[in-house]
């Protein structure tokens, strides 16, 4: 896929019908030949519209116009470049505990949780937050001062308890510290404009985590993940999950951590993209809609539901 279509289907499949502003912001990008050709002169995985939006976010450059925003993006390419070369889009959305709540739940219990992909750890606390799904009672800590509403579809096993977490650690090429403002504001960066419950939702939970800041580590996932394993509690059940992290990865480095996980004694959930894990992809039930945008939940490769990728929405086979 071209860099315009890239964008031309992030506008379409992504932004359309959640940020009018980001799809007319992309359509305009795609059609601009002169940004276009800057934008291919970056590595292929830093050409993302989500980071170039949210790169611009970052700097305080012009959201509303779309033609100011790629002149500026212009003007203002080599600050813009740093940026994107630089970060990572680390949406570090808890709203997807609500998709992976029903796994959890269902696991035996204890469990020592494992997030490949972690950036700042917030989805590791899905016994800190609160869940409403459809049109049902909320339920979960009183105190809580997150709410993470799902619509489902299908035999959804919702879950008649909360998953109690003994032990919690992160992996991620380059973790964000919820103590560190900067940090905490790159995250800010990357929720579409329109969305200011996720923008409080995101929040809330990095005050929940700053009340006990998560065991991150930087490093190589397949390696990490191994260590990490060995460290949970005896007693735990061990649980690896990720959710839009493999995407960002090469073919056979997808391959080398699906080998990698089927070695450890851990249970496995995957919450990506429908081609991203080809053996997940080969059992899908059904096809993906094409209309919109929607993850494969999956428990050790057996696939079990599309979600919403913001945890939005839980589609159960």
């Amino acid at each position: 896929m071209d860099t315009a279509d890239l964008y031309r289907r992030f506008a379409e499949r992504e932004a359309h019908g959640h940020s009018a502003r980001y799809e007319e912001l992309a359509v305009r990008v795609a059609a601009d030949e002169k940004l276009i050709a800057l934008i291919e002169q970056l590595p292929e995985p830093k050409r993302q519209p989500n980071l170039l939006l949210a790169a611009v976010r970052h700097l305080d450059g012009p959201l509303r116009d779309p033609e100011e925003f790629t002149a500026w993006v212009v003007a203002s390419w080599d600050r813009v470049r740093t940026t994107m070369l630089g970060r990572r889009t680390q949406t570090n959305e808890a709203g997807r505990c609500a998709t992976l709540l029903p796994l959890l739940a269902a696991l035996p219990q204890p469990l020592a949780l494992i997030e490949v992909g972690a950036s700042a750890g917030l989805c590791l606390y899905p016994d800190r937050y609160r869940y409403r799904y459809d049109d049902g009672a909320a339920f979960g800590p009183a105190d809580s001062p997150v709410t993470l509403t799902c619509r489902t579809s299908g035999p959804v096993p919702l879950p008649e308890r909360l998953p109690e977490v003994v032990w919690r650690a992160g992996i991620d090429l380059n973790p964000l510290d919820v103590r560190d403002a900067d940090d905490m504001r790159w995250l800010e960066s990357l929720v579409w404009p329109e969305q200011t419950d996720r923008a409080d939702r995101l929040r809330n939970a990095v005050r929940i985590a700053r009340a006990e800041p998560p065991h991150l580590v930087r490093g190589d996932l397949n390696e990490t993940v191994r260590e990490l394993v060995s460290q949970a509690p005896q007693g735990a059940t061990p649980v690896v999950f990720h959710s839009a992290v493999l995407f960002y990865l090469p073919p056979e480095a997808r391959e080398a951590f699906t080998e990698t996980m089927r070695g450890l004694p851990a249970r496995w959930i995957s919450n990506e993209a429908t081609s991203v894990l080809p053996s997940v992809a080969s059992r899908l039930p059904r096809p993906a809609p094409q209309d919109r945008a929607v993850f494969a939940l999956a428990l050790d490769e057996q696939p079990l539901a599309f979600t919403g990728p913001h945890g939005q929405s839980l589609e159960w086979f």
